[in-house]
């Protein structure tokens, strides 16, 4: 196992957010909007972790604007369910220097 791997069922490292990770936040933007009946500015990934399961869980630190961020859960299934990003939970009122955990 290489340094920094992720362990079976456990979390990976936080990362750099790739451009398919931000596709991915973007996708549950509008689920994100209606369950926290905000419509932020920004919706950018800072951060970003993942767990692999029975597809992948997907943990993002978020800045919404104006020094204000938040960690969201996104699931993505495995690519033979033929189903998209779902928005899982998200927690509020974080900020840039919260540690991205399991939620």
């Amino acid at each position: 196992m290489s340094c920094g791997a992720q362990r079976v069922g456990g979390t990976s490292p936080g990362r750099a957010p790739t451009k398919e990770d931000q596709a991915i936040l973007d996708k549950v933007k509008d689920a994100f909007v209606k369950q926290s009946g905000t419509n932020p500015s920004t919706f950018k990934a800072v951060l970003v972790s993942t767990q692999v399961v029975a597809g992948t869980n997907y943990f993002f630190k978020v800045d919404t604007g104006e020094d204000t961020y938040i960690h969201v859960r996104v699931f993505v299934p495995l690519p033979v369910s033929d189903e998209g990003p779902t928005l899982v939970s998200f927690q509020a009122n974080k900020t840039k220097d919260d540690e991205l955990e399991y939620f």
